[in-house]
């Protein structure tokens, strides 16, 4: 028996008895990638790095590493978009505040990027208009793209515009508005669209909306800017305020209990 003939059977003999999978499971299983399979719990078992603690105020439920952007006591966080001048919304005794007709929109002094965002509306008791002229207003991320405000009870509208959109572009997954008059929450997860050096974007946006507690957006991709006529644009931006809309139509909507989380 010649040496060639005597390692082509050694060779195979190798091939063969490195595919055998052993019945034992005490014993080494390897995946088609030759990696080790865990063969004990601690095995994966991960330890570091540890997430923060994050407390809940039993009262308020407000989280510790929140920003509270609004309490009901002033509007310390905001200023009037036309102009950076001092808000003129109205203040109420039951800590809320009110879109004051025609004073225009108003946003936060700081600016964010992904954030969680809780924040509570109401309409207004008062049915004032119909269509897209009854409670409308608007929260606005990065001061570009719209979660819609509306009091669609017996109102109804085209429905990437209807209370819950992303407006003039997505539709809500569900309505699950309060009663007209009454509180609503949203509690919002946006995460901010990416873009490189040359200004061009390689990341949409992303949103996920929970309506009294109804997932209403699901992770819904951003397509660019919020439009009311056109198509969405995406110029280059970074970190941007958090806006509220006066719809200037007496819309009458009520804000209250607006904090942030930066993720």
């Amino acid at each position: 028996m010649n040496k060639a003939f005597i390692l082509l059977i050694a060779l195979i003999f190798t091939s063969c008895s490195s595919k055998v999978v052993p019945v034992d499971s005490n014993q080494k299983v390897e995946s088609a990638e030759g990696i080790t399979e865990p063969k004990k719990p601690k095995d994966t078992e991960v330890w570091e790095p540890k997430p923060k603690v994050v407390l809940v105020n039993e009262e308020t439920k407000i989280p510790s590493d929140a920003i509270v952007l609004f309490n009901g006591r002033n509007f310390d966080e905001w200023v009037s978009s036309v102009d950076s001048s001092q808000v003129t919304w109205v203040l109420n005794p039951d800590k809320s505040m009110t879109v004051k007709n025609k004073a225009g929109d108003i946003q936060t002094k700081r600016n964010f990027g992904d954030i969680q965002l809780h924040i509570e509306w109401k309409s207004s008791e008062e049915i004032r208009g119909h269509g897209q002229h009854r409670s409308n207003s608007g929260v606005f991320m990065q001061n570009r793209y719209e979660v819609q405000v509306l009091d669609n009870n017996d109102n109804e509208t085209y429905v990437n515009g209807q209370v819950g959109s992303i407006y003039k572009q997505g539709i809500p997954l569900a309505k699950a508005s309060a009663k007209t008059g009454h509180w609503n929450v949203y509690d919002i997860i946006y995460h901010a669209p990416k873009f490189d050096s040359a200004g061009t974007k390689i990341k949409p946006g992303s949103i996920t909306v929970l309506h009294n507690g109804v997932l209403i957006q699901d992770h819904y991709k951003i397509k660019g800017t919020t439009e009311f006529i056109g198509w969405p644009k995406n110029e280059a931006h970074g970190k941007a305020p958090i806006k509220l809309q006066d719809h200037r139509d007496n819309s009458g909507v009520s804000y209250r209990n607006i904090w942030v989380r930066e993720l």
